[in-house]
């Protein structure tokens, strides 16, 4: 049998962060994955799927994701039910996600990370220098064709 569940979509709001009172980190949050199809009105439709993750993951999701963050869920669907307050029996279905990617970059979607939290991870008291480091233009293709051949040993394939 087999239960494995890969979405791809943006956070409708904030991480929600509990702890267990064994202690056990618990974040819940809602993805809302597009459909690959529009309705009628021509308008593209999406599903909102609730995600649970626990301990270290779940509060580096709570730390790092935030409404709109693109994430990439990697998990399996999971069936509950409980009493409600008003005595009913409550059915849940819902991702428990085993990994969670972040898909943007941390200053993509508004920021909200600044640069000393970014270089000194796990070192808080540590002043570190600011390195400049070059990025290439996004829209550069490496192996775009400028009409020149490229010179490649046999030496450096991988097969």
């Amino acid at each position: 049998m087999m239960n494995r569940v890969v979405l791809v979509g943006r956070l409708t709001k904030d991480p929600e962060l509990r702890y267990t009172p064994a202690g056990v980190a618990v974040a819940t949050f809602t993805l809302a994955v597009n459909r690959n199809f529009t309705n009628q009105a021509g308008e593209r439709e999406a599903d909102f799927i609730n995600c649970v993750v626990w301990r270290k993951p779940a509060e580096n999701v709570a730390n790092f994701l935030k409404k709109g963050s693109l994430a990439g869920v990697d998990g399996k669907v999971q069936t509950r039910n409980y009493e409600g307050q008003d005595g009913k029996r409550v059915y849940v279905t819902e991702i428990l996600a085993e990994s969670v990617q972040f898909l943007e970059p941390r200053s993509a979607n508004g920021g909200g990370f600044n640069q000393q939290n970014d270089n000194s991870y796990g070192q808080q008291n540590q002043q570190q220098p600011q390195s400049q480091s070059y990025q290439a233009p996004r829209n550069t293709d490496p192996f775009a064709s400028d009409g020149k051949p490229i010179d490649i040993s046999d030496d450096d394939l991988p097969f």
